[in-house]
């Protein structure tokens, strides 16, 4: 054998040898009985919602969801494998067992803390948007009354749409024309296509659509709440709230919410909120 093989061949053999020794100094946090696939987070994710969630051109997911996925992954010593699917599915799934946890940019509500152990990390907003040459440029919500707006289905903004469309019919206002699409791309394809008047959706996307030259902004926010992961077993919860914390720390939380201009929790411990399923 020749020296340049031998030496290649000796590069090899120390890289294996070397495997081993690297995976002893990352144990898992996690225990293995309380994942659905043992050595692995599997996290539902729909990529639809950039900045959070989207696809690149290579179909790749990217975004601030996916780096905070991956950052939580290594710190719990764990394989990261996301699970693509629309919202409408991910609770139900996360019920089965399917995955372990959702991070989507789901919305917290006290309904969702007590079906499922969530750990809210950022804040966010409902905001609404119409088509650039829109001659509908409502203000404040109540000016939505008797419009046809899209919504995302299952979420969190049609739920308060509807909620907060029938305090206002019960004062004698018309009701609104909410219309629910499977994914927020459907959701902007409406809007563009002059199905509905305007679009209500999560603050984070509705100010990226707009920054696209997409649409035009209406209404920059209503019903405030959080930004939430859920899972299904309580300890994988606290794994992922104690990295989150270490991310806090060392400033790679800060870097990752700036980077997207995402609000940020304020400065409190991140913690399982809500009591989970019992």
């Amino acid at each position: 054998m020749s020296l340049p093989l031998v030496r290649a061949a000796a590069v090899l053999l120390l890289s294996a040898l070397a495997l081993p020794a690297s995976a002893q100094t990352c144990k898992p946090t996690i225990p293995a009985a309380d994942l659905v696939s043992p050595g692995k987070l599997q996290l539902s994710i729909n990529p639809t919602l950039p900045p959070l969630q989207s696809v690149d051109s290579r179909g790749e997911l990217q975004g601030l969801n996916v780096e905070i996925g991956k950052e939580i992954a290594k710190r719990v010593c764990l394989q990261l494998e996301f699970m693509r699917m629309d919202f409408p599915a991910q609770i139900p799934g996360l019920d089965s067992g399917r995955f372990d946890g959702i991070n989507t940019g789901m919305f917290w509500t006290e309904e969702r803390s007590k079906r499922m152990f969530t750990v809210p990390y950022g804040q966010s907003a409902i905001g609404v948007i119409v088509s650039t040459d829109s001659k509908f440029k409502p203000s404040q919500p109540i000016e939505l009354a008797g419009h046809p707006i899209a919504v995302d289905a299952d979420s969190y903004q049609e739920r308060w749409l509807r909620n907060f469309d029938k305090e206002n019919v019960a004062k004698g206002l018309k009701p609104m024309d909410i219309r629910a699409f499977i994914t927020p791309t459907e959701v902007v394809a409406a809007l563009r296509a002059g199905q509905v008047d305007a679009a209500a959706l999560p603050t984070y996307t509705t100010t990226e659509i707009v920054r696209r030259g997409q649409a035009a902004t209406a209404i920059k926010e209503m019903g405030n709440t959080m930004v939430t992961m859920a899972f299904r077993k309580r300890s994988v919860a606290e794994a992922v709230a104690k990295a989150l914390n270490e991310m806090r720390a060392d400033g790679t939380y800060d870097r990752l919410m700036d980077g997207v201009g995402m609000p940020k929790l304020p400065d409190q411990e991140f913690a399982i909120r809500g009591p989970g399923p019992s």
